[in-house]
């Protein structure tokens, strides 16, 4: 084998890993124009990737973070200099990734067929609106006047609620569930996160008093044996 073809028959699979990292990323704009079939492919055909669901998750972020920091303060008003980049990320992602997390364990309740892969990825697709309307909103804040506030309010507002149909859809078609059934899931899933994310609280205020408690009693023996 001469150095070339060698050298291109180790090019192929990085090309075809990234091919298909693009055809996975652009299937989000079938996902949200036709969700039924999209969330259906999306899941049962393995049309979505791990990887497009992590940048569109970013995205989504950092959608979140530049809305906070340059939409015009006409329309938003944050005071950037008190803005932490990362707890503002984080802020949202822990959320999502409980809520992602206590959907998978509570359909399991219900009977639902999809894994926590596949929530998580169809629950990051469902994101897309968000980052394709209010990114451009951030650049549109900048040139609408205060009067045409009601414009840029139905454009955020739209977009959201294209977001909670398409999660909707998305857990419908992942766990093949009717209407009601999914409904009900979603109410079972917010109080599930409420409850996982009230236990994390207490475990880590308790392990801080443990902590404090043996960190005191370390400096006390250390006082007394000096």
């Amino acid at each position: 084998m001469t150095e070339a073809k060698r050298l291109q028959s180790t090019d192929r699979p990085s090309e075809k890993g990234f091919s298909r990292y693009l055809a996975s990323l652009r299937y989000a704009l079938y996902v949200i124009t036709h969700p039924f079939d999209g969330f259906w492919d999306l899941n049962r055909e393995k049309r979505g990737s791990l990887a497009a669901a992590n940048t569109m998750l970013f995205l989504f972020l950092l959608t979140y973070v530049l809305k906070l920091m340059y939409t015009n303060f006409q329309f938003i008003m944050v005071p950037i200099q008190y803005i932490n980049v990362y707890q503002r990320m984080a802020s949202l992602a822990l959320p999502f990734l409980v809520l992602c997390l206590a959907n998978w364990a509570l359909t399991t309740l219900f009977d639902g067929k999809g894994r926590f892969k596949d929530i998580y990825i169809g629950m990051c697709y469902a994101l897309t609106p968000y980052v394709l309307i209010q990114l451009p909103c951030i650049l549109l804040s900048h040139v609408l006047a205060y009067d045409e506030a009601d414009f840029y309010s139905v454009l955020i507002s739209f977009s959201e609620i294209w977001c909670g149909f398409l999660v909707f859809v998305a857990l419908m078609e992942i766990h093949d569930f009717g209407p009601g059934k999914t409904l009900i899931s979603i109410v079972a899933t917010v109080i599930g996160a409420m409850v996982i994310l009230f236990l994390v609280m207490v475990f880590f205020s308790l392990l801080s008093d443990a902590f404090s408690f043996f960190a005191s009693l370390y400096k006390e023996v250390r006082f007394r044996l000096s």
